[in-house]
């Protein structure tokens, strides 16, 4: 007799809004990700603390000795190939660097194997997907060694935060008086962004959908007097460039993106990796960009995300943890906070996740105005209620980051209370669509906004900076935290419940970039 035990953190819920429409059919492929502790983990824990502390004496580690060191025991791979072959599952492929397991079977052998019952669900806005609900089981001999289970469930997990601008009513933005909109370049010049193309440098891209047409990029980046970079699109998990036609659709977000990163830094490649949307995909697909050994990215920009609290606890570690794995590498994590102000679309206060992740470089918004080559005003992104605000507050899963002690978040109302938790964000930039990016998407130009056009800023900055030091930046939160005074501090406005004050605030972090100052600071 087995013995077997809940996985901690696995346990899912009817998703509001969606209920059961029938069964699965036993018989149909699919594949399931183990995802397995790392080795020396205490000594990995001590060299995390260093890098979290902001110790330029820390190295980043290689992919080989990452893998070498602190991946998969051989000896617990082992335990998941031999579970598996007793359950008739195949190994698709493993990844010790990655500490992933991918098995394929049939929907009857998983549900015998996880002991879950997989069924199909019908949702109001996601369509439908195949979900569980309660716990995966794992036995004896894989109890403590097997961190997630993902993929057995393909709900939709994340959205894009981009928003095309609509068409003008005052009302919607009134710090904006006339709607204006920047070129990527021209937003790069008023930031002070230091010069350079990004020579030598590989950003990563991570999409949960949608495509880009090379005509598109091919006639935008023309269009601005840029090179165009080398655009490469790699598949994960059945995932492909695929556009839709539809740029109000994920195309816009993958446009967007490139066309940011791309008229900035024209002489880095851009791997863009496209996955399907699960937390499955989305984990899988951040793994495969920051194990990379071909493209090694040195930044990764994420434009997509969701509530703290539609994650299972299972997958907020899986992920967290490879976020970590990125930092010890010296890879920038840059990711959106969300569109939907201080309650993420959620009907209370929530952060997004993985912006919220204390290994990422979280990307809150601005409302942006220009006179000239300078700014004459900026303050928090907020165009009211279905116009969209700057995603920010404290996160309920992570603690507060050591850079981020003693600091508190400013109320709406005027109170001020010490962080509670990971306060998101930690920097911002222009991303209302009122004063938003053109961009080519679909063969149509466009002007978009959102904190999506956020991250990809910050990150083409950072792939500047790495290509004039000729070395990564790295994790650079503690090293930006330390520094007071590199980001244009932005002290008008609110998200909804956090207000702008002097220094860091829950709506725009530490403020938008002085490019030259980032610089200098890292």
């Amino acid at each position: 007799m087995v013995n077997k035990y809940p996985l901690p953190g696995s346990e899912r819920t009817v998703e509001p809004g969606s209920q059961v429409v029938g069964q699965c059919d036993p018989a149909q492929r699919i594949e399931v990700f183990v995802i397995l502790r790392r080795q020396r983990q205490a000594q990995f824990d001590a060299l995390m603390s260093r890098i979290e502390a902001g110790d330029a004496s820390v190295k980043p580690l290689s992919r080989e000795a990452l893998a070498n060191e602190y991946g998969a025991a051989p000896d617990d791979i082992a335990k998941v190939k031999a579970f598996a072959a007793g359950h008739g599952l195949a190994v698709a492929r493993e990844d010790a660097a990655a500490r992933s397991v991918v098995l394929s079977g049939t929907i009857a052998q998983f549900e015998s194997a996880f002991e879950v019952k997989l069924e199909r669900y019908q949702h109001h806005a996601a369509g439908q997907f195949r979900g569980r609900t309660g716990a995966i089981s794992v036995p004896d001999d894989l109890h403590g060694a097997v961190e997630a289970v993902l993929g057995l469930d393909d709900r939709p997990q994340a959205r894009p935060h981009f928003r095309i601008r609509p068409p003008f009513v005052p009302t919607l933005a009134p710090q904006v008086s006339a709607q204006v909109s920047f070129t990527p370049p021209q937003l790069a010049s008023l930031y002070q962004f230091p010069q350079g193309d990004g020579a030598g440098q590989c950003v990563g891209i991570i999409e949960l959908g949608g495509g880009y047409n090379t005509a598109d990029l091919t006639s935008y980046f023309a269009s601005l007097g840029v090179a165009s970079p080398t655009v490469k699109a790699v598949g994960v998990d059945q995932g492909r460039n695929q556009p839709s036609g539809d740029p109000n659709g994920p195309d816009g977000e993958v446009t967007l993106d490139i066309e940011i990163v791309g008229a900035i830094v024209p002489h880095a490649t851009i791997a863009v990796y496209f996955t399907p949307n699960s937390d499955a995909g989305f984990i899988d697909a951040v793994s495969r960009a920051v194990h990379d050994t071909t493209n090694k990215p040195s930044v990764i920009s994420i434009s997509w995300g969701g509530p703290e609290s539609r994650w299972t606890n299972q997958s907020l570690q899986a992920f967290n943890s490879v976020l970590q794995s990125a930092a010890a590498l010296g890879v920038t994590v840059c990711a959106a906070s969300g569109d939907s102000g201080s309650s993420d679309g959620a009907g209370v206060d929530q952060v997004d996740f993985p912006a919220s992740s204390p290994y990422v470089l979280a990307c809150g918004g601005t409302t942006l105005s220009a006179s000239g080559t300078s700014i004459s005003h900026e303050v928090v992104w907020n165009d009211g209620i279905d116009g969209g605000a700057s995603g920010g507050g404290v996160s309920q899963a992570f603690p507060v980051p050591a850079w981020q002690n003693g600091l508190s978040a400013t109320s709406t109302g005027g109170g001020t209370a010490p962080l509670g938790g990971r306060g998101v964000p930690d920097v911002a930039g222009d991303a209302s669509p009122a004063t938003g990016y053109e961009v080519l998407i679909d063969g149509t130009q466009t002007v978009v906004g959102g904190t999506s056009a956020v991250a990809p800023l910050w990150a083409a900055l950072i792939a500047r900076i790495n290509a004039a030091k000729g070395q990564p930046a790295g994790f650079i939160n503690p090293k930006l935290y330390k520094t007071p005074g590199v980001c244009n501090d932005i002290t008008q406005g609110n998200n909804g419940s956090f207000a702008a004050s002097v220094g860091w605030d829950a709506c725009t972090g530490l403020g938008s970039p002085n490019g030259q100052k980032v610089a200098a600071a890292l």
